[in-house]
């Protein structure tokens, strides 16, 4: 395993341990699935509606300003967190229940 594949393995299991997340998924810029903790139908339903919520995050960022770009999307409600995150290859989302430590908290702690 190469360095860059180890750094994003342990960053998966620094996120999945904290309290609260209720699973993780990371896709390429195509859509297809890098891994997933959540069972297959959550997956592909999840991946779909990230894509989809991406897509539309980046055009408004860019919209609003043209030497832009979306690097965090957080939203919350009442019960969840979701948090997508688009990388260069790769966009992660994770969801966890609301009432615990903040996701964007947890990585800032982190860095």
């Amino acid at each position: 395993m190469n360095k860059v594949q180890n750094e994003f393995e342990e960053t998966l299991k620094r996120i999945q341990s904290q309290n609260g997340v209720d699973g993780v998924i990371v896709v390429n810029n195509n859509g297809d699935q890098i891994t997933s903790t959540f069972d297959n139908r959550s997956s592909v339903r999840h991946s779909e509606m990230m894509m989809k919520l991406a897509d539309n995050a980046k055009r408004f960022v860019r919209n609003l300003d043209p030497s832009n770009e979306l690097t965090v999307l957080q939203m919350g409600s009442k019960k969840r967190e979701v948090v997508l995150a688009p990388g260069k290859d790769f966009i992660m989302m994770v969801l966890r229940e609301q009432n615990h430590k903040s996701i964007m908290e947890m990585i800032r702690a982190n860095s």
